[in-house]
């Protein structure tokens, strides 16, 4: 960026070179890649807008501009991504967890309090943040994460370290219910849920970065939800609820599979945007 000697003249470089590219985030992508590059808080930048910055940040920054353009995530270029107020580690092995899946933690969380203990596994784990973010929302519960990639689960694990959750929860790499033994009082999962044919049409921020093992539902998208609802109820405890996120249009679909296995819906959750993101499946009477 040649001419560039300050905070406040590289964010407006940078903006002007998003836009470009036709990226309607420019100024925001532009302000949260130069906070990573300097380091500084957004209130910090803000204030220092007329320092000089040094070329190392520069050069930092620039090489991410060009990651940018290219239309690769701000969160994956940063390895970070804000969920549910906690910042969390991101890895090419794990999906980058969008501001959709809150609603499926809210609708966890909304119906159980903090009072009591409870015992959850998160099927599919990938970065951690559903099953970190519900034992730090609930001190008194633990947990159990799951998925078919051990890198997955380790950056599970260094998520669960950071956010102070580790000593409450456990690890086992393997699909869905495989190996699993015992009664669970909230499983909870994120699972794919694309049509296999789908993904190629996909945005690139999403095709092109996201782990294809996370977002592949098989030809109709719901054998994952097939293969979760065949094991819930084995390992569902007395009193015990299942919840699962699904994709816009899904719901009369996957409530039918989980009914096919003896659980009712007992609650579906919109999303901001207004589709039904998360459904609440309990263990049906008689």
């Amino acid at each position: 960026m040649p001419g560039v000697n300050t905070y406040g003249e590289a964010l407006a470089t940078g903006r002007q070179l998003l836009e470009k590219m036709g990226i309607e985030t420019a100024a925001l992508d532009a302000r949260l890649l130069l906070r990573a590059a300097t380091g500084l808080e957004h209130a910090d930048l803000i204030l220092h807008l007329e320092q000089t910055a040094s070329p190392m940040e520069i050069n930092q920054y620039n090489g991410w501009l060009v990651r940018r353009a290219r239309f690769e995530p701000v969160s994956r270029i940063i390895g970070m991504r804000e969920f549910y107020g906690r910042e969390f580690s991101l890895s090419p092995d794990v999906l980058d967890p969008r501001p959709d899946t809150e609603t499926l933690v809210d609708l966890v969380l909304s119906r159980h309090g903090a009072e009591t203990a409870r015992n959850v596994i998160d099927l599919g784990s990938g970065s951690g943040a559903i099953i970190v973010t519900l034992l730090a929302e609930r001190p008194l519960w633990t947990g159990t994460a799951v998925d078919i990639s051990r890198n997955a689960l380790a950056f599970t694990s260094i998520n669960a370290r950071d956010h102070g959750v580790a000593e409450r929860l456990t690890y086992f790499a393997g699909s869905w219910f495989d190996g699993i033994a015992g009664l669970f009082d909230v499983i909870v999962s994120n699972p794919p849920y694309i049509r296999k044919a789908d993904i190629a049409g996909l945005p690139m921020a999403v095709q092109g970065y996201d782990p294809h093992l996370a977002l592949d539902g098989g030809a109709d998208g719901l054998s994952c939800h097939r293969a979760i609802a065949t094991g819930a109820a084995r390992h569902l405890a007395p009193n015990g609820m299942i919840a699962v996120e699904i994709g816009a249009g899904q719901e009369p679909d996957v409530s039918g599979i989980f009914a096919a296995r003896g659980l009712s819906l007992v609650e579906s959750r919109p999303d901001l945007g207004g589709h039904v993101r998360g459904l609440a499946f309990r263990a049906s009477l008689g």
